[in-house]
């Protein structure tokens, strides 16, 4: 059984977004708000220092699909909502979730409210919560015009598509759904439904400098061993004893 894992090249990540776009499109995420960002693929934008001595950086972060994950072992349903597939993924179960949010309020690398500070990359979560009561999908039930009479609002174009969300990836993950309900929480599944079919998770396909690789840890031979052989690497807390599986290697700069 693979140990599935993903390495982020910090050198080769030029902070384009393609991750975080084909994430939201392949698991049909909204956008952010209340407090959630709903993003399973994220960018942390940091700008420190006084111009012109001022440094940029981008950090891509996700759910670390920990091997000793504080959300499987502090999920308190049995059987668990939140727990380890076979090759290290970590998956979520919507039907046995009952929102009480102890995986998001256990998760080192999540925030149960994001502020001001989210959007200058002091503070994250790879985990969101869907309140109870509140669409999940607002977006394509907003009845509001961008532009009275000349451009359709959310709704009509979810009615002409004839679905809930018009460019719905209505993917079978078994454990997951496409669309996730209200009172229930969602991260990152590393594209569990494509990666159980031999194919990469959506944001590995998608980044055009190929600065992530994703694979099983345990195949000396793979991509992703060949690389934590050659590097050493980065993961993020790892006082936190959480043993994460994404790793970062080298970084961005000129002379890198």
């Amino acid at each position: 059984m693979p140990n599935y894992g993903m390495v982020i090249d910090l050198q080769k990540c030029v902070g384009c977004g393609c991750c975080t776009v084909a994430c939201k499109g392949e698991n049909n995420t909204r956008p952010r708000a209340n407090g959630q960002s709903y993003n399973w693929s994220d960018l942390l934008n940091k700008t420190e220092g006084t111009f012109p001595d001022i440094r940029h950086t981008t950090l891509p972060v996700l759910c670390n699909h920990c091997t000793n994950a504080p959300c499987v072992e502090n999920c308190p349903v049995t059987p668990k909502a939140m727990f380890k597939a076979e090759d290290g993924t970590t998956l979520h179960n919507q039907e046995r979730c009952i929102g009480c949010r102890a995986c998001q309020m256990s998760c080192p690398y999540s925030a149960e409210q994001l502020d001001e500070k989210s959007l200058s990359g002091e503070t994250y979560s790879v985990i969101s919560f869907n309140f109870e009561g509140r669409d999940t999908q607002p977006q394509w039930t907003d009845q509001s015009e961008l532009i009275k009479g000349c451009t359709a609002s959310g709704a009509e174009t979810g009615t002409k598509a004839g679905t809930l969300v018009p460019h719905m990836n209505a993917y079978e993950s078994g454990d997951y759904k496409a669309i996730r309900r209200a009172g229930v929480v969602e991260k990152c599944i590393l594209c569990h439904h494509r990666t159980s079919n031999g194919m990469q998770p959506a944001c590995v396909a998608a980044c055009p400098a190929q600065a992530r690789v994703f694979g099983d840890q345990a195949d000396a031979g793979a991509p992703i061993a060949q690389l934590l052989k050659q590097h050493k690497a980065l993961r993020l807390q790892e006082a936190a004893g959480t043993e994460p599986n994404v790793y970062y290697i080298r970084k961005y700069g000129p002379r890198s």
